[in-house]
């Protein structure tokens, strides 16, 4: 297993730091906490991208719904996708969760249906 990235330290903040980032689109990333805490499968996405696309599909042909949020696409809307990734830690979309634990993105979420580790986090 690889070591993971290191990551800042939140007390090597300053408070304006702190303040900056907690104000940085607080209504997304509530949004998507509540939702990705609410409900079984969430997947996280953007207009325009071949890889979002490809997960609602792998995951509706595989008869598993899904909540799906869309913020923006290439062209819009990046400062709200950066406040989600900020939070969630992953650096790219789509995001998919299963009852609250990061599965991952599009190729992590095709693994996981192929191996059973999503159904078998479904429950």
């Amino acid at each position: 297993m690889t070591a993971p990235r290191s990551l800042h330290a939140p007390d090597k903040r300053t408070p304006a730091v702190a303040e900056a980032m907690a104000r940085f689109h607080p209504d997304i990333v509530e949004q998507v906490r509540t939702t990705v805490e609410r409900e079984p499968v969430v997947v996280v996405g953007m207009a325009q991208n071949p890889f979002v696309k490809k997960a609602r599909q792998a995951l509706t042909e595989a008869g598993i719904p899904f909540t799906y949020l869309e913020y923006g696409s290439y062209l819009s809307k990046w400062k709200e996708r950066l406040a989600v990734k900020m939070w969630s830690g992953w650096p790219t979309f789509p995001q998919v969760f299963v009852r609250g634990v990061l599965v991952g993105g599009f190729n992590d979420m095709r693994k996981a249906l192929e191996d059973g580790s999503l159904r078998k986090l479904l429950g």
